[in-house]
């Protein structure tokens, strides 16, 4: 009997998934456990298996394609069994555009209306009656719950595009792909609106490429407005002497098969400080304030389409090897897009390091459901005053990013001092 596979949610925050490959085709046999698709969510893409067996008989969601949670992904089968009952049943999203195509249709075949429509000789609708037509033939267009939003967003009329899904329905691809066609020169304006016309205009040929935005994308997009619009966010810097963090860390380098980096000596000496200061490792919570007991500090890492911050756990109960080892081996999952969801969830506190692109300081935008975000920036030389002589000396900016509505700047002070504290003495927080 013939199965509907629905699109499974792969994530606590997973609202919609892209289909970034199937490794079956129609027609093909499907055993449980067989890797079915790669699907794109939020944080990453990850392989989706079937818990199914049978005949891969219709395929609901095309590669490259995105659809919400739970949409018909395929449908699993009897080979030549016929499914049509399964999507026409409403477990699809192909189930309500059929209807809303085929009712409104049937009811117009008696209406005196259609009839008078029918029997007018066609011809191209003027500017002042399409829109119109468009709105009563809105319900009648087959097309996906996606095709109509990126329509609606693109300002597209449904009733202008050529549908290439089954049936003649409406998919992504057909708006991506989609020209408007070319609409009759506007009749000569009267000489008082000419005379307001602007003297000259955008030039047309302006060269540009339109890239589709990500799952992942997304969601950096929609989490960090979220952030920087709820939270107030204000900022600290302070400039630490790094001789003896450099010292420490190139002694340590000498003896050890894992070479530790500056960024492992700031993860550990902020997991150090954030002890201290349990106001820093806490969230908002509307009229509550979270103190977390464990410290979990999650790194900002690069990766193609935007930035993932894998965790590391019980950070402060770590050693700088554990904790190198630990950040090499979820940064490379991250930018293999193999970083469970679980391995990026449960962050108290962010670290994000620009230093190794030569910037001097830079501001974060915190990582909700954090208060504070450490931006590292890069160790540059430069003077400094020593004992009353002036020195080379070098320098490393940090800047604390903190929601207000949890951290006071006291607060965030106090916590910095004894980060700056840590790095300039690093064999007390290494004891």
């Amino acid at each position: 009997m013939a199965e509907v596979v629905n699109l499974p949610r792969l994530s606590d925050t997973m609202e919609e998934g892209t289909v970034a490959k199937w490794h079956k085709e129609l027609g093909d046999k499907v055993e449980e456990g067989d890797l079915l698709a790669e699907i794109e969510t939020d944080k990453a893409t990850m392989d989706f298996e079937s818990f199914q067996e049978g005949t891969l008989l219709y395929i609901g969601v095309e590669e490259g394609d995105t659809a919400p949670v739970d949409s018909v992904l395929a449908i699993l089968g009897e080979e030549g069994e016929d499914y049509k009952h399964l999507l026409e049943g409403g477990s699809g999203e192909e189930a309500s555009s059929q209807e809303a195509q085929e009712a409104p249709a049937q009811s117009e075949e008696t209406s005196p209306e259609a009839q008078d429509q029918s029997a007018a000789p066609a011809k191209a609708p003027s500017a002042a009656n399409a829109a119109g037509q468009n709105a009563a033939s809105d319900g009648r267009i087959k097309a996906s719950p996606l095709a109509k939003r990126l329509a609606e967003e693109k300002g597209i009329d449904l009733g202008q595009v050529n549908g290439t899904g089954e049936g003649g329905r409406i998919v992504k691809r057909d708006i991506d792909e989609f020209k408007p066609q070319e609409q009759p020169a506007p009749a000569a304006a009267p000489a008082a609106e000419a005379s307001m016309a602007p003297a000259a205009e955008a030039p047309q040929d302006l060269a540009y490429e339109e890239v589709n935005v990500s799952q992942m994308r997304k969601t950096i997009a929609r989490r960090l407005a979220e952030s920087k619009f709820s939270a107030p966010h204000f900022y600290l810097t302070i400039d630490v002497a790094m001789e003896e963090a450099m010292a420490a860390r190139k002694k340590i380098n000498e003896t050890s098969e894992t070479k530790i980096s500056f960024n492992d000596l700031v993860v550990k000496a902020s997991a150090s400080a954030l002890g201290q200061h349990p106001a820093i490792n806490a969230s908002w919570a509307g009229d509550k304030i979270r103190r977390n007991k464990d410290i979990n500090v999650g790194v900002a890492v690069a990766v193609e389409e935007g930035l993932l911050v894998p965790v590391i756990r019980h950070t402060d109960h770590k050693g700088l090897v554990q904790i190198n080892q630990e950040v090499k081996e979820k940064a490379t999952k991250a930018r293999d897009k193999k970083l469970a969801p679980e391995e990026m969830e449960g962050n108290t506190f962010t670290i994000s390091n620009l230093g190794m692109f030569g910037i001097k300081d830079f501001t974060a935008i915190i990582n909700a459901p954090d208060s504070c975000i450490l931006a590292v920036g890069g160790i540059r030389q430069e003077p400094v005053v020593r004992d009353g002589a002036v020195v080379p000396g070098n320098v490393m900016s940090l800047t604390l990013s903190c929601d207000h509505r949890v951290v006071d700047g006291a607060t965030g002070a106090a916590f910095l001092q004894t980060l700056k504290n840590a790095l300039e003495h690093p064999l007390n927080m290494l004891l």
